[in-house]
């Protein structure tokens, strides 16, 4: 396994590759890897010949006030996970080397990006779109593995890349969890004792809005009250969003006819939780 850290490595790296027929899988990470990130690695590994993981903490998707600086980080823990799993390269490169000098070009997206994470965050989507978008350039990969857990960012790296016709397949792999439902996530690390198990109202809303819906509720408004009421009574959450929305669009629907969205954002303490399950209506 190689960790290198220039746009241009990567480059000489994946020409080679393609002079070899070899197939490509890309999976983008900022880091502290977990087993959700190792779903994703596994995946790559299991349907390509040669697999890049990006290491990235991305500068440009947070916003004031947010946790850029305290992020979690450890390379060396990165580098052991991926070896074990069997990846080619590790692409770490620094802020200066992705954006440089005078960096003026962006890539964004509005109406998928308006609800949910986006209402909240608003400069995270323009964050993401630009940084996957010149990950997509540099790997040139056949296929990008992402995870169901952040559902929004799926939906609107997909249709970034139908949009801009990149030649690449976008593969959304299930959310992974711990044993007691929490979804595995690298702010977890930020949670206390107390906190940690206050985290599983986030699961517990989710259950039960799912078998309101498996029991034949269409009503979104009323399972998005009971999600709701679960939520407040913890007393150490406080609500971002919880919304149900239109799988497609990631618009906001009062009935469940088609394929829906289920998505919260909790904060427990100071750190933002989400989570999510999507209802499939062929």
């Amino acid at each position: 396994m190689k960790t290198v850290s220039t746009i241009q490595e990567v480059r000489e790296i994946v020409k080679k590759w393609r002079q070899e027929n070899c197939s490509i899988g890309f999976v983008p990470t900022m880091g502290y890897l977990h087993e959700g990130h190792e779903s994703l690695m596994k995946a790559a590994k299991a349907n390509h010949d040669k697999v890049v993981v990006s290491i990235f903490v991305n500068p440009m998707q947070f916003g004031k006030n947010e946790d850029l600086d305290t992020y979690p980080r450890d390379m060396e823990h990165d580098s052991a996970v991926c070896e074990a799993i069997g990846v080619d390269v590790i692409f770490h490169p620094s802020p200066s080397e992705m954006y440089g000098e005078n960096f003026y070009t962006y890539v964004d997206m509005d109406y998928l990006t308006e609800g949910l994470c986006g209402k909240s965050r608003p400069v995270m989507f323009r964050g993401v779109c630009t940084v996957v978008s010149k990950l997509f350039n540099i790997v040139q990969p056949d296929k990008a593995y992402f995870g169901q857990k952040d559902a929004q960012q799926l939906a609107v790296i997909t249709r970034m890349v139908k949009d801009l016709n990149f030649d690449l397949e976008i593969v959304g792999c299930p959310i992974v969890r711990e044993e007691d439902g929490l979804a595995k996530s690298s702010r977890n690390s930020y949670l206390n004792a107390d906190e940690r198990k206050a985290a599983l109202v986030l699961h517990h809303a989710l259950t039960i809005a799912q078998n309101l819906i498996e029991s034949g509720e269409t009503n979104a408004l009323l399972i998005k009250e009971k999600m709701i009421q679960e939520i407040k009574k913890e007393p150490l959450a406080r609500i971002d969003y919880v919304e149900i929305v239109d799988w497609e669009n990631i618009k906001a629907i009062e009935q469940i006819h088609k394929s829906a969205l289920i998505a919260l954002a909790v904060f427990i303490g100071k750190t933002r939780l989400i989570d999510n399950f999507i209802h499939i209506i062929k």
